[in-house]
């Protein structure tokens, strides 16, 4: 690596540094701001708010933005190159703009790789602190008193022909009311399962049911099995019958792939959501690099707006950039859209605009 490389790939990673110190603190004392009752109500210390609302929620709001932190870095550095005319210097001293962008390519990788890393292991952790927090002792305040640890009429699938149900269940005590299962093969019921109570059993790690009657149907015959207690092993957990929202966020990627594996097996009705937050996982850090080349690619053309124009240019390609993410996200989610296109659809469009004004800053 050259001195000149050294020279950009220390001033891209400085300004990164900078922008995303500078953004995480303006972010961190306007959530305070707004969540100064909720911290004041909540009697903690201001040691244990950090430690327990603050250390979650700044890798949280870091991730979401990193890859417009690195686009804004970019942009930055790069029109100051720009307005010192050390970029028309560089290229005129026979460095190509391919030779050019090779420090670029190399900080975005680096870059990109700590956010997968960051996504495969560590923002789980942070969201679960974050998740536990936010629900104890904020969300608490806005009025919504309901008990979220009892459901009522909760019917699932085990598999594509199997299908459970409770009419009710306890996420606390984690036992449950009026079970029953039902299987069917080819449209015709051939199995069904109903019990007063059931309980997880934490010793042998199975269900255990009470009162179980079971009916099994092979044609006009039928088979009536009565047990005072049964302890049975079904594919589905407490951690299951308790999913909210966010539990693919707190998930890391072995076990978001897990359950994506045994929601598909029961033929989940959100497996379009756990799919794209898969994808998403990849996608993501991706963007670094596509988001690199196109901030460099812009901010490395001398014009008269200087850095000013070239930082508009990037905000407006970044709200963009969102708002294809949150439209695809729409489609997959509540329409039939692909969750693999969902999450790549973003960086496949601003792939081809990369490479467009790549094509057109080599000339």
């Amino acid at each position: 690596m050259k001195k000149l490389d050294k020279y950009i790939l220390k001033s891209f990673l400085t300004t990164f540094v900078f922008c995303i110190i500078l953004f995480t603190v303006i972010v961190v004392v306007i959530d305070t701001s707004e969540k100064t009752d909720d911290f004041h109500k909540s009697g903690l210390s201001l040691w244990t708010i950090m430690t327990e609302y603050h250390l979650g929620f700044i890798p949280h709001i870091d991730a979401m933005l990193f890859p417009l932190f690195v686009f804004i870095a970019v942009i930055f550095f790069t029109s100051k190159l720009a307005d010192r005319s050390e970029v028309i210097a560089i290229l005129s001293s026979g460095v190509s703009f391919r030779r050019f962008l090779v420090p670029y390519w190399i900080g975005s990788v680096f870059l990109a790789t700590l956010l997968w890393l960051a996504y495969q292991f560590v923002l789980p952790r942070a969201n679960t602190i974050w998740g536990v927090f936010q629900a104890k002792y904020i969300d608490v305040n806005f009025g919504n008193n309901e008990n979220k640890s009892f459901l009522q009429n909760y019917y699932f699938r085990l598999d594509s022909n199997t299908y459970a149900g409770l009419r009710s269940y306890d996420t606390l005590s984690k036992t449950g009311a009026n079970f029953f299962i039902q299987e069917f093969k080819k449209n015709e019921l051939v199995y069904n399962l109903r019990c007063e109570n059931i309980a997880w059993d934490t010793t042998v790690r199975k269900w255990k049911l009470t009162n179980v009657q079971q009916r099994i149907f092979n044609g006009d015959k039928e088979t009536i099995r009565h047990n005072p207690s049964l302890l049975i092993n079904y594919n589905f957990k407490p951690t299951d019958l308790r999913r909210d929202d966010y539990l693919k966020d707190r998930l890391s990627t072995a076990e978001l792939n897990n359950l994506i594996k045994m929601d598909k097996m029961r033929g989940s009705e959100d497996i379009n959501t756990l799919l794209v937050e898969r994808y998403n996982r990849d996608a993501i850090p991706a963007s670094v690099i596509i988001l690199t080349l196109i901030g460099a690619t812009l901010a490395s053309r001398k014009v008269r707006g200087g850095s000013g124009l070239h930082l508009a240019v990037g905000v407006v390609l970044s709200v963009l950039y969102i708002l294809f993410g949150k439209f695809s996200l729409v489609f997959a989610t509540k329409g039939n859209f692909t969750p693999f296109l969902a999450a790549w659809l973003p960086n496949i469009l601003f792939g081809f605009i990369a490479y467009y004004l790549y094509r057109r800053a080599s000339r």
